[in-house]
């Protein structure tokens, strides 16, 4: 099953640690494991636009569309077999300890 894992920023986390970063050793387990499929950083939130339609007219607001102060700093896809798998990935990535990491399984279209 495909998962995504959203990578969070999280104000009430411990203050990031470039020494405990270990991102390179984390991607080339999954990698060697044949479960990651793409990943990468997203730009600052300041520089997000929001696209809303409404009555068929169209809005585009800056910023996240989320009142937060948490915000999605990036995104990994996984491709395994159970829940729990994706959990121990996700418990292993390095923004578990700077921020949090929110895993969402895809839900495909039926039909």
């Amino acid at each position: 099953m495909r998962y995504m894992l959203f990578i969070c920023d999280d104000p009430t986390a411990p203050e990031y640690d470039p020494a405990q970063d270990n991102i390179e050793e984390w991607i080339a387990d999954l990698e060697k494991r044949g479960v990651h499929s793409d990943g990468d950083r997203l730009r600052p939130p300041a520089e997000a636009k929001t696209v809303r339609v409404r009555d068929g007219e169209t809005v585009v607001t800056d910023g996240p569309f989320t009142e937060s102060r948490e915000t999605v700093a990036g995104f990994d896809l996984i491709d395994v077999e159970t829940l729990d798998e994706a959990l121990e990935i996700a418990a292993a990535h390095p923004m578990a300890r700077f921020g949090r990491v929110e895993v969402r399984a895809f839900w495909p279209f039926e039909g």
